[in-house]
């Protein structure tokens, strides 16, 4: 007897199981290449972007780095001026608020043990009224600096520490502001009746080297403050600008601060 047609398509079970395997073998090598695939695609994205990083980094410090400063620089002097020039800037403010020098402090003790402590209180009044009536003097020198700053000044300004704003405008305006500011410190501080009191006795006590010579005079003293409090203030805003340049709504704020936090 002949064997049926059909049983010569039967699956040879060993080649069954060999195909089976075959099959297996590429499916692992298949997900272990796409698994290794998807590695390497991550790892060139995140090298991408470091890449990307840098040349942002580096673009700002040759092109944006200036623009955006000087536009940060010049907010921030508008709105310390705002903030200071107006009554109740410095006396209000606890943070620039000019106290009495500290040589005066123990003279100030016994003057108000007997019953001055008005006129103390006067003094301190007129120190601060002083400074709001100079700073908006300010405004225009300072803005001038801004405008003139160089990209080696805003790259110092943009990679520096807390104080570098400060410092910049203390290097570059300092010295002018004073001259500015003393004429009008000095009209205000001389109606103050303890004006004559205070220099006489910070003349002593520079003359015996307790105090900066700058310090010896009222309208010194004042003027010195009020650069130290104008500066601070002009910092402060800045920082604001580079903590949310965002709401400053100055697209180059935000390429330029955004990019450097």
């Amino acid at each position: 007897m002949h064997a049926p047609r059909h049983a010569a398509h039967d699956t040879n079970p060993a080649a069954t199981d060999t195909a089976g395997a075959t099959d297996s073998l590429t499916q692992a090598s298949r997900r272990a290449f796409h698994r290794q695939a998807a590695a390497w695609a991550t790892l060139l994205v995140a090298a991408a972007h470091q890449q990307a990083w840098a040349l942002s980094l580096s673009d700002l410090s040759n092109q944006d780095a200036s623009s955006g400063i000087k536009v940060a620089l010049e907010k921030g002097v508008q709105a310390a001026v705002a903030l200071l020039g107006q009554q109740g800037g410095f006396l209000d403010n606890p943070k620039v608020r000019i106290p009495l020098p500290s040589f005066l402090e123990q003279a100030a003790g016994v003057l108000k043990m007997t019953g001055q402590g008005k006129r103390i209180d006067e003094l301190v009044t007129g120190m601060n009224r002083a400074a709001e009536a100079a700073v908006p003097m300010g405004k225009d020198l300072l803005v001038k600096a801004v405008k003139s700053m160089t990209v080696q000044d805003a790259k110092q300004i943009l990679t520096g520490g807390e104080n570098a704003v400060t410092q910049f405008f203390a290097d570059k305006t300092r010295a002018p502001l004073g001259q500015s500011f003393l004429p009008v410190v000095t009209k205000a501080v001389s109606q103050v009746g303890l004006a004559k009191t205070y220099d006489r006795i910070a003349g002593k006590a520079s003359g015996m080297g307790l105090i900066k010579n700058e310090d010896a005079s009222i309208e010194h003293y004042v003027t010195g403050k009020t650069l130290d409090g104008l500066y601070t203030v002009i910092g402060d805003e800045e920082r604001k600008i580079r903590q949310d340049p965002v709401g400053t709504g100055s697209a180059l704020l935000q390429k330029v601060f955004g990019a450097s936090q």
